[in-house]
């Protein structure tokens, strides 16, 4: 692996400095008003727009014919001679031609001959546009429906762009879309909320999606709120001006605020440039632009005065504001990092001594490791090519002064733009590649692991059956826990079924028999997929080849067990089984893991539940969010009965956090069950907004409530006096006592009354909820007049009909994850001796990488499907995307390449996906 491999470092930087007092980074235009106040980064069409109203005008005087002094060529050629030393080129081609910048550079009316621009091998490129987010569902696209407050959901950011054009730039969102997610976020809506009951306003996206403009949003809020701290800062100190105000708010990322920021820090160094200018060499640097022909630079001579002594000194101070300009100069960084016209190539990470070239993601992680390990050095090797290319385009377009210049002066402003590239613009182009390779490759790996997070979450749970957990192990026995259909623990043990007490073995099939027979007939295993898993499976399976729990048929199944002793230990393991013993409270998590693998899993840190690849090196900020928004989205999705859910399970639905969770619990446990949805309203702390985010997504199940009622009471009623005392805290009224229909579907409170009507205007009533014939009754209108024309006559969207037709169809009780996969009972096991070259299985998918899926096939050992294998043709139409074509959970078909016995490694290929 990378992180283990020890390599020198034989590439070092060319760009020493030799002063200690120059500041390490680029600085962005605070300029001298030579820039629109655009602060996006241009496309290639963008800057050929540019040149036409480029900053200076073509000069009128003749071009003279002036030699070229061999004087100025020999420092020249030593400058190029020691980059080439230092440069290490990654392919022949980007290798600039000798020569390509003259040594000398000529009048302002001369232009450099073109060359022709090489193009990189690399195909990728940072600067393509954002792809657009795809749609979970098959419907139309949603229309531009504007929210009417506008964009005050922006206000607070006070900036000289456009925070909604911004949006849609950075994520490939349309503007109108970002605008009303950007709304939707100001009145405090969920995610969740949006993708199901706000369809047609954020134009079908899906979580994932929204979830990015989100956490894009934040960002720019961010780097708002940092722009105006240090505008405040810098006018305490006095050193703002209406530039640097100007070019502060001209900044999209906090790195380019800081950029602008450092050379007034307090500790920082004074720049050369800043001194030049103290001095008053400003004006003599404008002059040389705009007004070559004028300029006397022994003029400037003030022998008593340091830094202006002598006219080497003169010509260091100019050429250092010039420097400086051409580093903060806003149109010059754009077309170096996005419409210079050879931006097509990508400079590539060199890895010591080997010629690297990134094209993975996960490699860049890996990379970033070594480096943070002191095991590696990385260095961004630009090629030649773009040095010269950046200069011609500098004094033949951006900087051409406006008028002729003697040799001198252009010597002065060529050597200004190769010093302002050398100790400024590459080290920002290193800093940005690297910036956007680790970035591209952190939202990839999160990417990956919210995908198998989501599948691990939506298994399909296994109902009805009793479930024996199994923990296995050796010295200390395997942990056994039999769980009721409900999940209720019924008993628990140790059977040592392996090591030095294995010689109790009657005794401990003598367990195992009561176990079956006794506990309501339990069929099903449970083994857990750690220490002394594949012994257990083994002995269990001998057991059952000779029918020993005849005439039970009895089964078992491998699940991953990752996780479960971290729950065991945890104040929320403790709560729910308070005195027992941690390693039995595994056991049971084991087994609750297959029977309902959502309300089991959300107890544990998804970074524990053994998905995912590099989530330690990662943002762990972004890693954070976007895992817990997956739980919620999937806890919603899904939906909670809320008077049998846990706190814990309750705590992750949309609209509800730790507080209000624990406040519907001990409404519960004070009134009894929830008779409807209506009377979360009477719940301390939970407001109109809370009820409208999480209404939707909570089901009252009149049967839960009939089991409820051991007291087989007629009315399971509010009692009067809690509903009025509420109608007195919260003015919100009584809540019913009645069942509704509804609430036990995804059709949210506020559609009610258009269910209503649309069952009035097929025939249909709420009895019929679920059953064939309003099915037949709603599919018949639908294809006979249209959803959109039924939806115009209930004056509501084509999305929300369909979401009523949804829930209107489904039967009592209906749950997304049916359609999912469910753990493989098996009865029989191979050994990892038994597979050969060519032969085929069916196996579950356990995680995937960005290089490939693990499957797991049976024989103790995952067998890995490298990414090559993993190709479209292979795969369902709705799963071909890149990198996220699979996901935990998931049967495939799939054929051995290779088994390596020694270095216990299988390859396989994958053949098909199992549906």
């Amino acid at each position: 692996m990378l992180d283990e491999i020890k390599l020198d470092s034989c590439y070092r930087t060319g760009n020493q400095r030799d002063d200690s007092e120059e500041l390490e980074e680029w600085l962005p235009n605070i300029n001298e008003g030579k820039t629109k106040g655009r602060c996006q980064r241009g496309t290639v069409e963008m800057a050929e727009r540019k040149k036409v109203t480029k900053r200076v005008a073509k000069p009128k005087e003749p071009k003279p014919k002036e030699p070229k002094p061999k004087a100025e060529r020999k420092p020249r050629a030593a400058r190029v001679a020691k980059a080439k030393r230092l440069s290490m080129n990654l392919s022949s081609h980007n290798a600039a031609v000798p020569g390509d910048m003259p040594h000398e550079c000529p009048s302002s009316s001369q232009h450099f001959p073109k060359v022709k621009k090489e193009e990189p091998d690399d195909s990728f490129t940072f600067d393509e546009p954002a792809q657009k987010k795809q749609r979970t569902t098959n419907a139309a696209q949603g229309r531009p429906i504007k929210l009417k407050s506008g964009n005050s959901c922006v206000e607070d950011i006070e900036m000289n762009w456009d925070p909604i054009q911004v949006l849609a730039e950075k994520t490939g969102v349309e503007q109108w879309v970002c605008a009303n997610i950007a709304q939707l976020f100001q009145e405090e809506n969920t995610i969740p909320f949006m993708v199901r009951y706000r369809k047609e306003l954020i134009n079908h996206m899906d979580a994932d999606a929204v979830r990015d403009v989100q956490l894009t949003l934040e960002e720019l809020r961010s780097v708002a709120k940092k722009s105006k701290s240090v505008s405040q800062t810098l006018k305490k100190e006095g050193v703002l001006t209406s530039e640097l105000e100007m070019a502060l708010k001209n900044c999209t990322t906090a790195g380019d605020i800081d950029h602008v920021y450092a050379p007034y820090k307090k500790g920082s160094k004074l720049s050369k440039a800043r001194r030049a200018k103290e001095l008053g060499l400003e004006p003599v640097a404008l002059t040389l632009l705009q007004a070559p022909q004028t300029l006397d630079l022994h003029s400037s001579i003030q022998p008593n005065t340091k830094g202006l002594s002598t006219l080497d000194e003169v010509t260091t101070g100019v050429q250092e504001i010039l420097t400086d300009m051409i580093a903060k100069d806003k149109e010059t960084l754009t077309h170096r990092t996005g419409g210079g016209g050879t931006d097509g190539a990508l400079p590539c990470l060199a890895l010591c001594r080997l010629s690297l070239q990134v094209t993975l993601l996960f490699q860049t992680l890996a990379i970033n490791r070594g480096e943070n390990l002191k095991i590696l050095t990385v260095k961004v090797n630009v090629p030649d090519w773009v040095k010269n290319d950046f200069c011609r385009w500098c004094i033949n377009v951006r900087w051409r002064p406006q008028g002729f210049a003697q040799p001198e002066l252009m010597t002065i402003l060529k050597n200004a733009i190769e010093d302002s590239y050398r100790r400024f613009i590459l080290p920002f182009l290193s800093r940005g590649y690297r910036t956007k390779l680790t970035t591209s490759a952190e939202k990839e790996s999160i990417a990956m692991f919210v995908r198998n997070l989501r599948q691990r979450l939506l298994m399909c749970p296994v109902r009805g059956r009793v479930i024996m957990g199994v923990d296995p192990g050796f010295h200390h026995g395997c942990k056994i826990a039999i769980l009721s259909p409900t999940s209720q623990i019924l008993h628990t043990d140790v059977a040592y079924l392996h090591g030095p007490a294995k010689h109790k073995e009657a005794e401990n099939l003598r367990h195992l028999i009561n176990f079956f027979f006794f506990f309501n007939s339990c069929q099903t295993i449970v083994i857990g997929n750690g220490k002394a898993c594949r012994e257990t499976e083994a002995f269990f399976t001998d057991l059952i080849k000779q029918r020993f729990f005849k005439p039970l048929d009895v089964s078992y199944c491998i699940t991953d067990e990752a996780g479960a002793s971290i729950y065991s230990v945890s104040p929320e393991a403790v709560k729910e089984m308070p005195g027992m013993d941690p390693n039995l409270r595994s056991a049971v998590s084991i087994g609750r893991r297959v029977q309902d693998p959502l309300a089991e899993l959300i107890k544990i840190d998804p970074k524990h539940i053994g998905i995912g690849t590099y989530q330690h090196d990662v943002s762990q900020s972004l890693l954070r969010a976007a895992l817990d928004g997956v739980v919620q989205e999937c806890v919603s999705f899904v939906g909670v009965d809320i008077n049998i859910c846990s706190e814990t399970l309750m705590r992750h639905i949309a609209g509800l956090n730790a507080g209000r969770a624990r406040s519907i619990m001990e409404w519960k446990e004070k009134n009894g069950p929830f008779l409807n949805r209506e009377q979360l309203k009477l719940v301390k702390g939970l407001g109109p907004k809370s009820f409208q985010q999480c209404a939707g997504f909570i089901r009252i199940n009149p049967e839960t409530v009939r089991s409820i009622d051991s007291g087989g009471n007629e009315g399971l009623k509010v009692p009067l006096k809690q509903t009025a005392e509420k109608k007195k805290v919260k003015g919100s009224g009584s809540a019913s006592n009645q069942f509704n229909p509804l609430d036990q579907t995804c059709i949210h409170p506020e559609s009610y009354s258009i269910a209503l009507r649309f069952l009035s205007q097929i025939g249909g009533n709420l009895d019929q909820m679920g059953s064939a014939v309003l099915r037949q009754s709603i599919e018949s209108s639908v294809k006979s007049r249209g959803l959109d024309v039924l939806a115009k006559s209930l004056d509501t969207t084509p999305e929300t009909l369909q979401l009523i037709v949804d829930g209107l169809t489904q039967p009592p009780g209906f749950d997304i994850r049916q359609d999912f996969e469910q753990a493989d009972f098996k009865r029989e096991i191979v050994s990892m001796s038994d597979l050969h070259d060519g032969m085929v299985l069916t196996g579950r998918v356990t995680n995937t990488a960005l290089f490939g899926a693990f499957v797991d096939i049976g024989v103790g050992r995952s067998g890995l499907i490298p990414k090559r294998f993993i190709t479209p043709d292979k795969l369902p139409v709705d799963q071909r995307r890149r990198s996220l074509a699979l996901g935990p959970g998931e049967r495939v078909e799939v054929r051995v390449m290779n088994v390596d016995l020694q270095r216990n490694r299988i390859t396989l290929d994958l053949i098909r996906v199992l549906r």
